[in-house]
Order: structure tokens, then C-alpha cells, then sequence
């Protein structure tokens, strides 16, 4: 499949082809592309990326643990994304990692108990563990990422009652 995202409108189609480049790159240990794709992901607004990526952890997560995600789950993806990445992406910061999974589930700190990471950062770590999680699970990015997206835009054409 040549252009895999050409059904998407453009905004979509610009942040799934980034961020699927991303994860390739980061699942290759590849710095200086893991860099473009996640700074071409950062030009969007954060709340986007958080929303279509948080969507893929989430999936991801649920998909890895059916029968339900504890604590313990957690901490060892999380621990497994920092091994899988500390070694050619020193920026890592455990923090945001922790702010974007707890993010993914539904759970956020109260306003101004944690700073918002920059959307660079959301980027990039948010990358880092759609890769590390895609990765653990042997499957491709492709269906997740589409899965997210359409959800997202039936979310958005929903009518509240």
C-alpha cells in the first residue's frame, strides 16, 4: 500500500504518516529521523497528538492485557519503553512517559499539580511508547492508528443529545 492514509483528511493523514514514520524510526533506533517525525508531529496542536496517540496506547494496553491492567502492567511496559530506548534517545524523561500513559487511561493530575510537557516532548515520548507497545505486541501500527482515528472523528461528528 503506497499512500496508506489518502482516505484521511489532510490534518489526519499529516499526523498518522508522522507518527507511523516515528515509530518505524524509533523502532530502528534511528535518532535523526525519530527527530523529524517528531518534530513534524510537534507542529500540530498537542491536545491532537495526545488524543490520536493516547487512543493507540490505550488500545494498544487494552489489547496486551484483556483481562484487566494493574499497576504492576504498567510500571513493567513503562520500564520496558525507557530499556528499549535510553540507549539512542538520551532526552528520555520518565516523567512524561508516566503523564502521557496515565493520560491514555483517563487519569489526570489536577490543573498545575504537574507542568504539561512541551509538545515536543508529547511527541517524542508518546512516539516511544506507541513503538515499544506496537513492538511488544507483534502487530502493526496501521490498524491501531486507524482504529483511533475513526473513533476520534465519530466522537467529533456525534451529535450531544
Amino acid at each position: 500500500m503506497d499512500k496508506p492514509w489518502q482516505y484521511l483528511p489532510p490534518r489526519a493523514r499529516a499526523i498518522a504518516t508522522a507518527a507511523t514514520e516515528g515509530v518505524e524510526a524509533a523502532r530502528a533506533g534511528d535518532p535523526e529521523a525519530f527527530g523529524a517525525a517528531a518534530g513534524r508531529l510537534a507542529e500540530f496542536n498537542p491536545e491532537q497528538i495526545r488524543l490520536v496517540l493516547g487512543a493507540v496506547v490505550r488500545a494498544l494496553l487494552e489489547d496486551q492485557h484483556a483481562d484487566g491492567l494493574t499497576g504492576d502492567d504498567v510500571q513493567a511496559a513503562l520500564g520496558r519503553c525507557v530499556r528499549s530506548a535510553i540507549a539512542w534517545f538520551p532526552d528520555l524523561d520518565v516523567n512524561v512517559l508516566i503523564v502521557l500513559v496515565t493520560g491514555a487511561l483517563g487519569v489526570h493530575p489536577e490543573e498545575g499539580e504537574i507542568a504539561a510537557p512541551a509538545p515536543l516532548a508529547v511527541a517524542q515520548h508518546a512516539t516511544l511508547l506507541v513503538s515499544d507497545l506496537v513492538t511488544a505486541a507483534d502487530r502493526p501500527l496501521h490498524g491501531y492508528l486507524a482504529a483511533s482515528l475513526a473513533e476520534i472523528a465519530r466522537a467529533e461528528t456525534m451529535e450531544m443529545p
